[in-house]
C-alpha cells in the first residue's frame, strides 16, 4: 500500500500562504547555499572589521584604501563560496586622496569629522588603489559589513534546523517504529526513555547537553536534534501501532517478509506524511533554540555569525538610534520561523482528505 501524494501537492499549491512560505524558505535557501559568492564581505566568517566606521547607518558608504601587502591566495569558485577568501590587502577607510609629485597623500576616515584624520603617504612601488564600499544595512558595532554577517547567519540557521532534524528523524522514527511493531515489553522500555526525556524542559536539556559537548558549531547540531526526536517518535509510534493491523501488514507477514522489510517498505512510507508535518514545524524549533542558546553566549562562537548573536551583540542599541542593529536580525528569524510553521499548517491541512 503506497501512500498517494499528487493530490496532496495539488492541494498544497491551492494555499498561496503555503506556497509563499515555501518562496521564502527557498530564497533563505539560496542565500545560505551562495553564501560568499555574493555577500559584500568575502572575508572568512565575513569579519572584517573597522572600527572607523563602527554603528553607521544603512546606505553608508565609504572609500576604502586597499594596499596590496600579502600574497594572493588562489582559491577555487567553490572553495570561495564555502568558506571565503582572505583578503590580500590591508584595507584602510579614508576621506580623500591626492597625488602629488611622485606620492600620493592619503586621509584616512576617523569619524563624521573632515579633517580629523590621519596623513598617509604612500609612493609609487606602492600597490594600492581607493575602490568605494557601499553597506546597504550599514555596520555594526565593529565595522563588519551587516548585510553579510546577516547572509552568512542564514547558513547557520539552516545548516542547525537541517542537522538537527536529520539526527531527530534516525531516532526518532527507529524508536517509535520498534516501539509501535513490536508492543511488549519493547514498547514499555522505549516509552518509559520518551517520557523521561519529555518531562525534561526542552530548553534546559539543550543546554545540557551543550554543556556537556562544549560550545561550538558542530555541538549545537548534536544538542538540538538529541532534544527534537521525542515528538517524530510517539506520532511513528501511534501510526505503526495502527497501521500494523491493516491488511496489507497481515498480508506481508503470511508471505513470509520479514519484520525489517515489513517496517521499511510497507510501514514507514505511509507515515512520511505525518513525520513530514512534524518535521516542518520542528525545523522552526530548531531555529529558535539556536538562536536562544547562541544569544546566551552557549551556541554558535565568534567569529562565526549567527542571527542569535547578533541580537545579543547589539540589543543594547534598541534604545538608541541604531535600533535596527537587532531588529534585522530579529526579522529575519521571525520570517524563516513563520515560514516553516506555515508549511507545515500547509502539508497539515493538503492531508486532510475529508476537510
Amino acid at each position: 500500500m503506497k501512500p498517494k501524494w499528487n493530490s496532496t501537492l495539488y492541494r498544497f499549491s491551492k494555499n498561496p500562504i503555503s506556497v509563499a512560505s515555501v518562496v521564502v524558505i527557498v530564497i533563505f535557501s539560496l542565500i545560505a547555499i551562495a553564501g560568499y559568492a555574493i555577500t559584500p564581505d568575502k572575508t572568512p566568517y565575513a569579519n572584517e572589521q573597522h572600527l572607523e566606521i563602527a554603528v553607521k547607518k544603512p546606505g553608508f558608504s565609504v572609500l576604502m584604501l586597499k594596499i596590496y601587502d600579502k600574497p594572493q591566495q588562489k582559491v577555487g569558485f567553490f572553495k570561495n563560496m564555502l568558506f571565503g577568501t582572505a583578503s590580500n590587502s590591508t584595507n584602510i577607510p579614508i576621506y580623500r586622496y591626492h597625488k602629488q609629485g611622485q606620492q600620493t597623500i592619503v586621509e584616512t576616515y576617523t569619524g563624521d569629522n573632515p579633517n580629523d584624520g590621519q596623513i598617509i603617504t604612500l609612493n609609487n612601488n606602492t600597490k594600492y588603489e581607493v575602490v568605494s564600499n557601499f553597506y546597504p544595512l550599514g555596520t555594526d558595532r565593529y565595522g563588519r559589513c551587516l548585510l553579510s554577517q546577516l547572509m552568512i547567519g542564514t547558513r547557520v540557521s539552516l545548516s542547525v534546523g537541517f542537522i538537527a532534524i536529520l539526527i531527530a528523524i534516525i531516532i526518532g522514527v527507529s524508536l517509535g517504529s520498534i516501539a509501535g511493531y513490536f508492543g511488549g515489553w519493547i514498547d514499555n522500555m522505549i516509552m518509559w526513555v520518551i517520557n523521561v526525556v519529555w518531562s525534561i524542559p526542552t530548553i534546559l536539556l539543550v543546554i545540557a547537553i551543550t554543556f556537556a559537548l562544549g560550545k561550538g558549531f558542530w555541538q549545537v547540531f548534536v544538542a538540538v536534534g538529541l532534544t527534537m526526536w521525542v515528538d517524530i517518535a510517539r506520532m511513528v509510534r501511534g501510526q505503526v501501532m495502527s497501521l500494523k493491523e491493516q491488511e496489507f501488514v497481515q498480508a506481508g507477514k503470511a508471505l513470509g517478509f520479514s519484520n525489517t522489510r515489513i517496517i521499511v517498505k510497507h510501514i514507514l512510507p505511509n507515515v512520511v506524511g505525518s513525520v513530514t508535518v512534524i518535521i516542518a514545524s520542528n525545523f522552526a524549533t530548531a531555529i529558535l533554540q539556536e538562536a536562544g542558546l547562541s544569544f546566551l553566549g552557549i551556541g554558535v562562537q565568534p567569529p562565526m555569525p549567527s542571527w542569535g548573536t547578533m541580537i545579543k551583540e547589539n540589543y543594547g542599541y534598541i534604545i538608541l538610534d541604531a535600533a535596527y542593529m537587532a531588529i534585522i536580525p530579529g526579522v529575519a528569524i521571525m520570517l524563516l520561523v513563520l515560514a516553516f510553521f506555515m508549511l507545515g499548517s500547509g502539508l497539515r491541512q493538503a492531508m486532510e482528505v475529508k476537510q
